[in-house]
């Protein structure tokens, strides 16, 4: 038998099974969010994550970046295969298939020790100047639109500088996820020397995991993502990859 000739059409026919059955995707995310997606360098904890769980079946993740508010536009305008986020809106209705959630964001309102402000209610928002993430008003209206009506919300995409802010009392309270918080505080104090003053974390809303699920357009996509999910979890490096960014 000549097992070389034998060895050469068993390596093109499994290649050729991938190019048949692998895909690219190509899916919206919110630009640069450290620790979960770096544009410059298509990585981070989602980027890795979602790309993980694709590759199982053989699809190949490609990440397209826009503003946050943006992310659910570009998948109903068609233009992407699939979003990372629908913030807010169903998805289901513009030809969405939810797949499981990936990663989570646990977003808190943070406010200074030294301010000693308390949080349980919306109505606790009165009077304070807040920043937060972009889209987190269609997420948490009941919350912030109050807030919005006496011209004390803005949101922005630098999360970075919502450390600072609150630091030098630019404003009283950040809406973030605590990862990002974290890491942009301990980015901070490396680069920069930034003495970053205690705060207070409110959990102001209970963490519900069907916000932060991905939509795809093909069907047949998202169960192929969810079974490479359910893999990656299984096999640890679901937890390898949390651990690459947010372990010192």
């Amino acid at each position: 038998m000549n097992y070389s000739k034998y060895l050469y059409v068993l390596i093109f026919f499994i290649l050729s099974n991938i190019s048949l059955n692998g895909t690219e995707i190509k899916m919206s995310f919110g630009g640069e969010i450290p620790p979960y997606t770096f544009p410059s360098t298509n990585s981070g904890i989602e980027l890795e994550v979602i790309g993980a769980a694709l590759a199982y079946k053989g699809h190949v993740l490609k990440p397209s970046y826009y503003p946050l508010s943006q992310v659910p536009i570009m998948f109903k305008n068609k233009i992407v295969d699939a979003a990372m986020t629908d913030l807010g809106e169903d998805l289901s209705k513009k030809g969405g298939y939810y797949g499981n959630p990936a990663v989570w964001y646990n977003n808190v309102l943070i406010t200074l020790e030294e301010s000693n402000i308390t949080i349980k209610k919306p109505e606790d928002l009165q009077n304070l100047i807040i920043t937060s993430f972009q889209g987190a008003i269609n997420r948490y209206p009941k919350w912030l639109n109050p807030v919005k009506s006496k011209y004390n919300y803005f949101e922005q995409n630098n999360q970075k500088l919502q450390v600072i802010l609150l630091n030098k009392k630019r404003v009283d309270a950040i809406l973030s996820d605590v990862n990002i918080y974290k890491y942009n505080k301990a980015k901070l104090e490396k680069e920069k020397g930034f003495l970053v003053k205690p705060t207070r974390m409110h959990q102001f809303i209970k963490l519900n995991l069907m916000h932060y699920r991905p939509i795809f357009r093909a069907e047949k996509i998202r169960d192929d993502f969810n079974e490479g999910l359910k893999h990656i979890k299984k096999t640890g490096k679901y937890q390898s990859i949390y651990d690459k960014y947010l372990k010192n």
